[in-house]
């Protein structure tokens, strides 16, 4: 598993007008090929009065499928730049589909090319990127007399607090980066004179916006 990566939030969308043409950006995050082309299907069904619905997507942990669709634009002018946009924002598990209503004036192949780029760009950044960092679990369970100090000091610690469970005692269900657990623990306890009790739970990936 990697340590951390790059992706879009859920989905967004967003459209920009170049020399009358209407492109209309969308943006959704896929774990799975089949994901992706049904997307991509899902956009073509709503925008099937479009000129052109071009898609571009990159899955996999280490990007193993790369696909790009110029859906009959010019060969290289759409699928392709949309997707080395994916690429150079580092974006993994993430599809967007390009819908173009034409203006009636020619872009050109540069044109197409900036414009297919930069409404890909603008939905990426209008849905959000966040940072998927792969985090070890603990649970950390105090009296209530220490509930206040722990809470305060987690909150403005690296680490991240997800949950607090108010039971006999308290328990905060808290997030580490891998690789700081040891240093965590000595600060744990520290923090609360050796007073909590401290497990390990799973593992799993938190989102940090970026």
């Amino acid at each position: 598993m990697l340590q951390s990566y790059y992706t879009v939030k859920k989905e967004g969308m967003d459209e920009i007008i170049i020399q009358k043409s209407r492109f209309i950006g969308y943006v959704r995050r896929v774990e799975t090929e089949e994901a992706a082309q049904h997307f991509i299907q899902e956009i073509k069904k709503k925008h099937a009065d479009a000129t052109h619905n071009c898609s571009a997507y990159m899955i996999g942990e280490n990007d193993q499928i790369q696909k790009a669709n110029d859906d009959g634009e010019p060969s290289g002018t759409a699928g392709v730049p949309m997707l080395e946009v994916l690429k150079k924002q580092k974006l993994k598990d993430t599809a967007v589909v390009v819908t173009r209503y034409f203006g009636g004036i020619k872009l050109g192949a540069g044109g197409l090319i900036r414009a297919y780029g930069n409404t890909t760009s603008q939905a990426i950044k209008t849905t959000g990127v966040v940072k998927r960092q792969l985090m070890q679990g603990f649970s950390i369970t105090v009296d209530y007399t220490l509930l206040g100090k722990l809470e305060n000091e987690l909150r403005k610690s690296e680490y991240i607090l997800e949950t607090i469970n108010y039971m006999d005692k308290v328990e905060c269900i808290v997030y580490v980066e891998s690789g700081k657990e040891k240093e965590f623990q000595v600060w744990i306890t520290n923090l609360t004179s050796d007073q909590a009790e401290v497990k390990q739970t799973a593992k799993k990936y938190i989102e940090i916006d970026v």
